[in-house]
């Protein structure tokens, strides 16, 4: 039997889901349909291939739209050189997957697809890409494959560049080496050989035309197709030059020696070999712009060593399979996920945890992938393999945050995709007003048209932000904050509110002993004694913090008998014959137990967030245990600064309102939200945002998903559980708070940076265009040379991705 399930749009009520039911059953060879209204989706089960088309049109008829499920797959696309370039794939593949999403990212030149699996194949998207001009490879989930290919680009940029210059030195000595006064041999002396002249330019220029033919076939083949991009304006130039030095050539073969001034080889021979090394420098920025996933993926050990009948055998980490039994070493990386079954360690785990001391571990206890085993040789059992490890996790989430855009992008994107068109028709219109209105020779007019298309940059626009987000969602992973998006990281840097939920987010969420107060004779260890004795067995928070401390402290538990828990109130247990009450102030009343001035010292433990227990013996008072949810060490530091950064900090909790105040007193925060129940988080992050607040709100627990989600950003203390990690935006690693601080600081960062990039990468073209059309030289000054076009067009987008290499400086406020 066959399932599918589908989204279903327009239903309101349980009614419609029949209709839906009824109308997905009619259709031929379904056997059964079942609808979700709560999750509105249908799921259609059939002993045959399901044909979604039959079951669009039948959930259409009945007055509603079914839309498939749709896979996510991500490609490598080749020849990509501008923001043009993206957009002209995302527009060929998106006609494709219809209802389905594609979206490039120019800087990791990866192209990411949502379609329907089941009509359309990922040959005919690569098909698709490849009509658009371009070449795609689906994604290797393999880091040496991938490092080797870049670097393998970055040689071959390189190698274009210094043949290209090869030629290009020669060749721009003999243009222009005669004009400043240096010798150059009288053989092809413009003024005596003007065809030798010529001709030896032809030649030298020839060879950086073919090595720069990329530049040529992919630009031509882009304006054909009707999306011409950054290789179009390039080649555009380089050939108008080029063509025209070749006519000027044919003319001087004719006998008209002047000519020979009129040459523009070295033009089309600069602008090819400075945009190439520009090129160049864009590769090897690129390239450090992704390694921060490059280093979280070299963390995961290639090969495991396995237990196979009896032996120890070693494997690709890939073949290591759930369930299989692992030795590792001292020294050694643990492989994948798993439980230890045999021997005792400590593990350092500072790669995922940020904890800087190993931690000890014995038979039971987890082991996480990629964490490096201290001291002692274990065998552990595979629980999660391949893609479902938390490192592999870490890399995904890291990647899709890479890979999205953030709303600041929207902007650049709309401008890129109609800027090549533009900077084609001012060039054109540009060299005709020269031409015309200027009363220049044509020879001027083509120069004007050059500069004007070999000076303007698409590629500083769509390199702006993505190149940005994949240097702040990096860093960010190197800090142990995991940033989900684009949106994400962009919201963030306008955060006004942070909530911070107080259990196991600002405290431990581990009722610890905090003080022990004695009478009469009783030392202290005595009072905990009686009091862990009593207390064994009980699942209640507080006698289990007493038990723990007691058997941390080594003491010796008695034997009881008679237990009797009393509701509200305590506990009443016989100890060798005496009566031993444990609890409240209550229980002390109901027995008419004199407290003396331990009242007093119950009330300031009272005040200070901890629950004072009351322990009498045979109806005399002996002392107190005061029990408290201790503070994280970082807590108070964490709320201070984000208070520095002009930020209100508040507390939320369901503790009631002395206890939570005096939590917030010790940490520092002035607004406190007590007696808050689980499901009415959300409702009050609401009320927070309706005062006008941009609202992070900060949790742990599956309670606190609703307000996560709720909330502008959601992050997600890393120990928290996963419900919590899926509902927010960030996740936290180091389940610790000052990583709050360091998340915000780090969108602040980035939006600076993206926001500087595109400042930039606008007021370049902004300035460069109009001065490339020649409009200094109306007012007598420098007209543009078509060669410093070229590298300062190169130069800009080296200059947007240097910049955005400045956020690999930030360093959290630790």
């Amino acid at each position: 039997m066959k399932q599918e399930t589908y989204n279903i749009e327009g239903m309101s009520c349980a009614s419609c889901a029949q209709a839906v039911e009824k109308a997905a059953v009619k259709v031929a060879g379904v056997d059964q349909a079942s609808v979700n209204l709560a999750t509105e989706k249908l799921t259609v089960s059939s002993k045959h291939a399901i044909d979604f088309t039959q079951i669009e049109r039948a959930i259409t008829e009945a007055g509603y739209k079914a839309i498939e499920p749709l896979t996510t797959k991500v490609f490598d696309i080749e020849g990509m050189s501008c923001a043009s370039c993206a957009q002209t794939v995302e527009k060929a593949v998106g006609k494709l997957v219809g209802e389905g999403y594609a979206s490039v990212n120019l800087a990791t030149e990866k192209l990411s697809v949502q379609y329907p699996a089941d009509r359309i194949s990922t040959k005919a998207i690569m098909d698709a890409v490849h009509e658009s001009g371009y070449q795609a490879k689906e994604v290797i989930d393999t880091v040496d494959q991938d490092r080797e290919k870049k670097q393998e680009h970055i040689k071959g940029m390189w190698r274009r560049f210094w043949l290209s210059a090869i030629f290009t030195i020669p060749l721009f000595y003999i243009s222009m080496g005669h004009m400043i006064g240096l010798p150059i041999p009288s053989v092809i002396d413009p003024m005596h050989h003007a065809t030798a002249f010529a001709v030896i330019q032809f030649i030298l220029t020839l060879p950086v035309m073919i090595i720069g033919k990329k530049f040529f076939t992919s630009g031509f083949k882009a304006l054909v197709k009707g999306h011409p991009n950054m290789d179009s304006l390039v080649s555009l130039g380089t050939s108008a030059a080029f063509l025209y030095s070749v006519y000027a050539t044919v003319r001087i073969f004719n006998g008209e020696a002047d000519f020979a001034m009129a040459l523009y080889y070295e033009s089309a021979a600069v602008i090819l070999t400075l945009i190439t090394l520009g090129k160049y420098f864009e590769a090897v920025s690129k390239g450090k712009t992704s390694e921060a996933i490059k280093t979280l993926m070299g963390l995961a050990p290639k090969t495991a060593r396995v237990m196979r009948e009896g032996k120890e055998v070693e494997i690709p980490i890939d073949a290591v399979e759930v369930g299989d039994q692992l030795v590792v070493r001292p020294g050694e990386k643990i492989a994948v996920d798993g439980v230890i079954v045999e021997g005792r360690t400590s593990i350092d785990e500072a790669m995922l945890t940020g904890e800087s001391l190993p931690v000890e571990k014995q038979v039971g206890d987890q082991v996480i992938g990629a964490s490096i085993n201290q001291n002692g040789t274990i065998t552990y059992e595979a629980t999660k393999v391949g893609k479902d490890t938390v490192l592999s996790q870490i890399i995904t989430l890291v990647e899709n945050a890479q890979g999205s855009k953030a709303p600041i992008a929207k902007m650049a994107d709309k401008i890129s995709g109609i800027f090549v068109p533009i900077v084609i028709g001012l060039a054109i219109l540009s060299g005709l007003a020269w031409y015309f209105l200027g009363q220049e020779s044509w020879v001027f007019a083509l120069t004007i048209t050059i500069s004007v298309l070999v000076i303007a940059c698409p590629c500083a626009l769509g390199l702006a932000t993505p190149t940005a987000i994949m240097v702040g969602t990096g860093k960010g992973a190197e800090n142990g904050v995991l940033i989900k998006s684009g949106e994400a990281l962009e919201t963030t840097h306008s955060i006004q509110t942070v909530v911070l939920d107080k259990t196991g987010t600002i405290t431990e969420g581990k009722p610890k002993v905090t003080d022990i107060i004695t009478l009469a004779d009783l030392s202290e260890n005595d009072l905990l004694g009686l009091a862990a004795s009593a207390e064994v067995g009980s699942e209640h928070p507080l006698g289990e913090a007493i038990v723990r401390e007691a058997l941390n402290r080594q003491l010796t538990l008695e034997k009881t008998s008679h237990f009797q828990a009393i509701p509200g109130h305590g506990i009443s247990v016989s100890i060798e014959e005496k009566t031993v009450l444990l609890g409240n102030l209550k229980l002390m009343s109901d027995n008419q137990i004199e407290l003396g001035h331990l009242e007093t010292s119950a009330h300031q433990l009272a005040s200070q967030g901890k629950t004072p227990m009351y322990l009498a013996l045979d109806n005399e008072i002996q002392g107190i245990v005061a029990v408290a949810d201790t503070l994280k060490v970082n807590s108070k530091e964490a709320v201070r600064t984000l208070q520095q950064m002009g930020l209100e900090v508040v507390m939320m909790t369901g503790d009631n309102k002395q206890t939570a105040e005096a939590i917030a007193r010790e940490v520092g925060i002035k607004r406190v939200l007590s007696d808050v129940l689980p499901e009415d988080k959300a409702f009050h992050v609401s009320e927070l945002q309706k005062e006008g607040k941009k609202v992070a709100m900060v949790g742990d627990g599956i309670n606190d998903a609703p307000a996560l989600a709720q909330a502008d950003i959601g992050m997600a203390i890393g120990s928290g559980t996963d419900v919590a990690i899926e509902s927010a935006d960030i996740v936290l690693m180091h389940s610790d708070l000052t990583d709050v601080p360091t998340a915000i600081e780090l969108s602040r960062a980035t939006i600076k940076n993206i926001k500087e990039n595109l400042f930039w990468a606008f007021a370049y073209n902004v300035l460069g265009i109009p001065v490339a059309m020649g409009l200094l030289h109306i007012f007598g000054g420098p007209l543009l040379n078509p060669m410093i076009a070229g590298a300062a067009m190169s130069f800009s987008s080296v200059s947007v991705l240097l910049n955005a290499l400045r956020l690999k400086r930030f360093k959290a406020k630790k």
